[in-house]
């Protein structure tokens, strides 16, 4: 339907970002967004923990907060997660330490909220979430991406940028991290990085920023403990998420802060609270099949993981370069120097293929013109065969590579 009549654009706020697309078209090779396999949906389990969760807590929805499910959010999720961070990351967070969201991304609008003035500096990796950095830079935030390698971040160029900032006068408003399979990298920080990364934030003032959404979902080698359990002295805030875990459609996420700071947090959320009823649905869930869920989504993952690489060396060969990650569900593909891989995308969706292309995940957009990112939690592993396939048809058409 077309629009008539007031012409909004003209009482838009001033330094909005680009219009976003209403959707994302449907493509049978689906390489974007960190979607889940709908096969590993629990849904049985799902309708059974609702029955009994309404049975006995449906009429308690009646009001904004009851039995202790106050601003920080749903109590029984709060009390799970905080058995499970410390089982499983390390971190020592009581109930009244967490806070529940819808999603992670809100976790990143509280913190910039609470932290951010315009003209403030943070750090980032130079290849990092590009919501982070859209929304940093919209809260007034200049934006330094870190040098990485195949371990994440340099610890070496951190210390460098960190005293130069300082010679300026400039103390960053935090340092955001993804230490575990990093996105989009697929990297995950090694113990000894995680402690010199906290010695060397510490040492400047700066506080940590740790982003950990895909932290359940190594699936080879070590899974070291989360930089917040390291932590002694407050400086970390940590972050996560169900949606890469379990499903993203619950849209939960959770933040991890002192009690102190959390109060500040929760007075820029706004909403009245997070849903209750979904975190009552997902507790009940998760306590009695964590572990065997989570297995069975790594062993996904796994497989799909070496599917995409098998498929990607058949037919782009020596043509691209990628680090092989040992966890999460993206890769990160490095095309020649003189190629813009912006330029086959038109290409490759009429082909029904998408994909991210590098730019948008790079604090320097030329730095990233010749990488793409690939997820691959989402399609089968005949989908990912057949999409590389013609995914190196629209590079070949396009920019002769292969």
């Amino acid at each position: 339907m077309a629009t008539q009549g007031l012409d909004y654009k003209k009482l838009y706020a001033k330094n909005l970002p680009p219009p976003a697309a209403t959707y994302e078209g449907i493509y049978e090779h689906h390489f974007i967004t960190g979607h889940s396999d709908p096969d590993l949906i629990p849904v049985d389990d799902f309708v059974e923990s609702a029955e009994r969760v309404l049975r006995k807590h449906g009429k308690k929805l009646a009001v904004y907060y009851s039995d202790g499910n106050g601003p920080l959010g749903n109590l029984a999720m709060r009390e799970y997660l905080s058995k499970k961070l410390k089982k499983y990351r390390g971190i020592n967070a009581s109930p009244d330490e967490i806070l529940i969201t819808s999603g992670s991304t809100q976790c990143i609008l509280l913190i910039n909220d609470t932290l951010i003035d315009q003209g403030d500096t943070v750090l980032v990796e130079e290849f990092t979430y590009s919501g982070t950095m859209r929304n940093a830079i919209r809260a007034g935030a200049k934006v330094i991406g870190v040098p990485m390698d195949d371990e994440g971040m340099k610890i070496d160029a951190l210390e460098k940028i960190l005293a130069d900032l300082k010679k300026k006068g400039v103390t960053p408003k935090y340092l955001y991290t993804i230490p575990s399979c990093q996105n989009p990298t697929g990297t995950n920080m090694p113990m000894e990085r995680r402690k010199k990364m906290l010695e060397v934030a510490g040492k400047y003032g700066v506080p940590i920023f740790e982003d950990e959404c895909y932290s359940d979902l190594v699936y080879e080698g070590e899974w070291e403990n989360s930089i917040k359990s390291l932590d002694k002295s407050n400086q970390v805030l940590h972050i996560g998420s169900l949606s890469k875990s379990l499903a993203p459609g619950m849209r939960l996420g959770y933040l991890v802060a002192p009690k102190d700071i959390m109060s500040q947090l929760v007075a820029s959320k706004v909403d009245v609270g997070t849903n209750m009823i979904t975190p009552w649905i997902v507790a009940d869930y998760l306590e009695g099949h964590y572990e065997e869920h989570i297995e069975e989504v790594r062993d996904m993952l796994q497989r799909k993981r070496d599917v995409l690489v098998a498929a990607l060396k058949e037919h782009f060969g020596p043509n691209v370069q990628f680090y092989t990650p040992r966890g999460g569900m993206v890769l990160w593909i490095k095309f020649p120097e003189n190629v813009d891989t912006t330029k086959p995308l038109e290409a490759a969706k009429k082909l029904g293929v998408i994909y991210n292309p590098g730019k948008d995940w790079a604090v320097d957009p030329a730095k990233g013109k010749n990488y793409i990112r690939l997820c691959f939690g989402m399609p089968s592993d005949d989908s990912i065969r057949r999409g590389i396939e013609k995914l190196a048809k629209a590079f070949h058409d396009t920019v002769g590579v292969p």
